[in-house]
């Protein structure tokens, strides 16, 4: 038994969320978190969460969504006052795709830390090339409070360390499965099991082998196959302590 901790079937596109759900089951995949990336599609992310007993959702706006768009702690709290959404986020910062005086992100980053803690529902962060200032608002934010997931993980072995000692845990996508991925890879033979998620990120992101195809929630089988490879456990330990850690976390 599988977890997608991190999909987006609402992105997924020329594809029925029920039909992709049936052929990741197939794959042995029971049970998926819906992740929203702006509130104007968060009807949509719950709606799909709803009409599956084994679908979640969370809300949240993408880092990469522009300044204009602002969100206070009482509108995201409100939104995650349904019994299927079990997350805030995703949330976090993003350097890379954006640029220039960043204080708006990182504003928007806390008050989703503000919200995530005030409705006690995990985080989940997205963070690239922003490493450093992650840590410090998550730190200065108390984020230890509530936890939550580093998702696609693509950081240092230090920067994981930190993130685990304030109660997150590591989630791994396709990327772990790329050639040239060592560091992410150098990561996931170090996680303690006990910390450890996988996920696909879908659309994006497909692991080989469908590297540069559409990804779909029924992939992440190959993250857990190749991570169990890495650290030469056996598939169903990777399965089965992946998914522990995600009903445990949930609280599910």
């Amino acid at each position: 038994m599988l977890v997608d901790s991190h999909c987006h079937f609402d992105l997924i596109k020329n594809s029925n969320p029920d039909t992709l759900v049936a052929a990741a089951e197939n794959q042995g995949v029971s049970h998926f978190l819906n992740v929203s990336v702006d509130l104007d599609n968060f009807p949509t992310v719950l709606e799909i969460a709803k009409r599956k007993n084994n679908v979640f959702a969370s809300v949240g706006i993408h880092p990469n969504t522009p300044e204009t768009v602002i969100v206070d702690v009482e509108t995201l709290t409100n939104l995650a006052d349904d019994s299927k959404v079990i997350a805030i986020g995703e949330t976090g910062l993003d350097y890379f795709r954006t640029e220039g005086n960043l204080a708006w992100q990182q504003e928007r980053f806390r008050t989703h830390i503000q919200a995530a803690k005030k409705i006690k529902k995990p985080l989940i962060i997205h963070c690239r090339d922003a490493a450093e200032d992650t840590l410090r608002i998550l730190r200065e934010e108390n984020a230890s409070d509530i936890g939550g997931i580093m998702h696609c993980f693509v950081d240092s072995w230090e920067t994981a360390q930190e993130a685990m000692e304030m109660g997150f845990y590591i989630s791994f996508s396709g990327i772990v499965t790329f050639k040239n991925a060592k560091t992410v890879q150098s990561v996931a033979k170090q996680v303690p099991l006990e910390r450890m998620l996988v996920e696909t990120d879908s659309p994006y992101l497909a692991p080989v082998p469908h590297r540069g195809k559409t990804n779909q929630p029924a992939y992440v089988r190959h993250v857990a196959e190749f991570i169990a490879d890495l650290r030469d456990e056996s598939f169903e330990t990777i399965a089965r302590v992946t998914t522990d850690n995600f009903f445990r976390l949930f609280r599910l």
